[in-house]
This record gives C-alpha cells, structure tokens and sequence, in this order.
C-alpha cells in the first residue's frame, strides 16, 4: 500500500469531449485528486486559461501540483489548486475574481489513494482503524462514532438506504450485541461482525459481503449525498451560457440524484400539460446532453477496475434567453 496518487482517470475522451474545450476558457475540477483529469484539460486550455483544481486532501494536492508542474511554462494555463471541499465551492470560486466558469467536472466517489492507505478506515480489506473521514480535520464523525452510538434502527436505515443491503436489519442488531461487550474499533472486527450476520448462502455471491454496509457508513460519515447536491446546485450558478457540467457517479444513489437534479433543471415549467402554453416563466436552466449515461467499455475497465461501475452524465447551461 502506499500515499502516492497512481490516478487512472475514469472515462478521460468522453469527459475532454463532453467538456467542449476551449483554449484560453475557465475550467473547474471540482475532485482534483491526481490531477489525471486536469493534467489533460490543462493541456488543452494553454496558456491563456485558467485551471481551478479542489480537493480536501493534502496528499492529492501536493500530487497534483506537481504533475500539473511537468507541462511546459509556455503552453501550461494558469492553475489555482485550493483546498476544500466542492460543498465550498461558492467560496472558493469567489476567491478567484471570476465572474464564471466555461466547464466543470465532477468524479466522485473515494479516490484510490484513500482505500489503499490503511490508516484511512476506507477498505473493508484491511484491518485497519474504523474511520472513513475523507476530511479528518473538518468532520468530527468517524464511522467508528457511527457503529458506537448509533442507534439499532438507525443504522439499520443508513445502511439499507444508502447501500441497498438486504440484510441491513440482522447487521445492524449484530453491531448493537457487539458494541455491548466490546469496542469496535478496526475495519477487520466490523468485517467479521457482518460476516457472522449474513447467512453463509449469502455471503457466497455478490462480492465481498462487507462491500455495502462499508459504502453506507463512508456515504454517512461524510453526508456525501448532502455534500454533493450542495456542489452541483453551485456549480450550476456559475456556469457560463454553454458551459458544461460532467459528472462521473460510481453508485446508484449518486447517479440517482445527478439525473433527478438535471431533470429538475432542465423541466422547470409548472403549468398544466392541458394548458398547451407555459405562462408561468420558468424556462430550462440546462440541456441534457446524456440521455443515456456514458459507461467504461471493455478495454478501460480491463486496465482499470474501478471504472466498472462509473456513470458520466453531461449537461449544458442555457443561452441567457434560457435561463
């Protein structure tokens, strides 16, 4: 294992085509991690423009910087990498004196740096402290605070809500009888308990059994469905006419909600469909440009496994006459 960013980015053509690049434009990667993606659009950009790289980990940064680093002064944009979390991304925009942004990317979902260092808490592979916090300094809550306080019921709930685990009800009463007797502190004792909660049958299909109560308490700890309506709801104000939002889902909650989003967007009118006529004057902010997401073909996810199950869903602010 190791802190070092070996960033495979996931669905790389279709998000630089899906981003409709222009040299000297304003672009934003809103989950800069290695800077796999960003490396690719700051070539593109040149000189003239602006890169704007965001992440809430100092190891990703420092990755990142230095990649972006290796483009030649005389075509590399200019790049402002910032700390933080694209929940911040009103702030941190702000800081920059732009008016607007020409293309945004969003990939979501747990870096390959963060599941592969142990001490993150992220992977259910290792034994390894209960943690999950993508931002130790900034979210007081672990997944250890989690498994320790919270109620029967509701972790019941947070793991079938947020993972679809059929056994969510028999995990969470194992947790509770566990919890009684001793603390839960590491990764490998939470495996175990799951293990001995989901009959044998089960635990043979569908992956590693620990797989999706693991997704749930990462996607609580760290309010990721919160978070990430918050970022794409701002990302959407700061789209220049044109401008295009790609985002890259790795789970169906995620998906779920950046389509629900986009709909939203794009069918504001509220009049009656009996009516014929829109009178009340809430025209589309953004054009759906997938009516079907993008998905990794066979090659991709044969060189990186990840990508499997990643989802790219792009859409495209409205003309002022639009908005």
């Amino acid at each position: 294992m190791t802190n070092e960013y070996r960033h495979i980015p996931v669905l790389l053509h279709e998000c630089l085509e899906n981003l409709a690049l222009k040299r000297g434009g304003i672009y934003v990667d809103a989950t800069l991690g290695g800077a796999g993606h960003s490396y690719e659009i700051a070539k593109r950009i040149g000189v003239d423009g602006l890169l704007i790289g965001i992440d809430q980990d100092d190891v990703a940064l420092c990755a990142a910087r230095q990649k972006l680093g290796t483009i030649p002064a005389d075509s590399r944009p200019e790049l402002a990498l910032l700390k933080g979390n694209f929940s911040q991304l009103d702030d941190l925009l702000v800081s920059q004196a732009i008016s607007g942004i020409d293309g945004i990317l969003f990939d979501l979902g747990v870096s390959s740096v963060q599941i592969d260092t142990p001490d993150r808490g992220f992977s259910f592979k290792e034994d390894c402290p209960l943690d999950m916090r993508m931002n130790p300094r900034d979210t007081p809550m672990s997944a250890h605070d989690v498994v320790m306080t919270y109620s029967q019921r509701d972790l019941a709930r947070i793991i079938s809500e947020y993972s679809d685990e059929k056994w969510a009800s028999r995990i969470a009463q194992f947790i509770v009888r566990e919890r009684e007797q001793h603390d839960i502190a590491t990764s490998g004792q939470l495996v175990d308990i799951i293990k001995a909660a989901i009959p044998a049958s089960a635990r043979r299909v569908g992956g590693h059994p620990a797989k999706r109560t693991f997704q749930a308490l990462r996607i609580e700890v760290n309010d990721e469905l919160g978070v990430l309506k918050q970022g794409l709801t701002s990302a959407l104000r700061w789209l220049n006419p044109g401008a295009r939002l790609c985002v890259i889902s790795y789970h169906s909650l995620e998906d779920k909600l950046v389509k629900h989003l986009f709909y939203e967007w794009s069918h504001r009118c509220t009049c009656p469909v009996e009516l014929g006529i829109c009178t009340c004057g809430k025209k589309p902010l953004v054009d759906i440009l997938t009516k079907k997401a993008y998905v990794a073909q066979t090659q991709e996810v044969r060189v990186n496994a990840r990508s499997r199950s990643a989802k790219l869903r792009v859409c495209k602010r409205c003309a002022d006459s639009c908005a």
